[in-house]
């Protein structure tokens, strides 16, 4: 009201708990993860109401839970799509990259790719935002979950931005690749809960 321009709010879609991630695939249809552990599709504005099957089982407390989307560069030939989310593990739990093909209704043939060490009790910054590079490779950012000295530690993947092959490798040529002390995933470090990633 104080900057003389009027708004109008329209809601996309309704019926979704905690969303966290979108994106789009190449006919138009939406996809959202929600926090909860699920993953939902839109087509033609329209909500299914049943979640898509395959997703992996999340660890779905405080900042937890089923996080970024991103289809592969080439979904429209090998339909790949790729998740993270909060995995358990013995301490608690870490993030983690995962990827199955999708049918329309279900991921298939999914399995985790990469899992980063990063495992605590703590609940908060996860990071694992995905975005593709020119290079053709993945980049994935991962939270400090909130220890602030991990996002310096070269020796544990928690505040840093992960550079990967399509497969979840560490890209041959990343900036410490071989070098005594550090992660060889590491594209940069120092960060610490990263929630958006894009290409400029």
């Amino acid at each position: 009201e104080m900057s003389g321009t009027k708004y109008r709010v329209v809601p996309v879609v309704k019926g979704l708990a905690n969303p966290w991630s979108i994106t789009f695939l190449p006919d138009g249809d939406m996809l959202v993860t929600e926090k909860v552990g699920r993953l939902r599709i839109v087509r033609k504005g329209t909500l299914d109401p049943q979640p898509i099957s395959g997703v992996p089982t999340v660890w779905a407390i405080g900042q937890g839970g089923l996080l970024e989307v991103l289809p592969h560069r080439q979904f429209a030939e090998n339909r790949l799509l790729y998740l993270t989310y909060s995995k358990p593990c013995a301490e608690g739990a870490t993030t983690a990259l995962y990827r199955g093909r999708f049918d329309g209704k279900a991921l298939t043939d999914a399995r985790d790719l990469f899992v980063a060490d990063n495992c605590t009790t703590l609940n908060p910054h996860f990071g694992s935002k995905l975005a593709w590079g020119r290079d053709g490779m993945l980049y994935m950012t991962v939270g400090e979950r909130g220890e602030r000295n991990r996002a310096q530690n070269t020796n544990i993947h928690g505040g840093k931005i992960l550079r990967l092959t399509e497969e979840g490798t560490a890209a041959p040529d990343n900036p410490f690749a071989g070098k005594p002390g550090y992660k060889p995933e590491i594209y940069s470090y120092g960060h610490r809960n990263p929630q958006g990633a894009a290409m400029h």
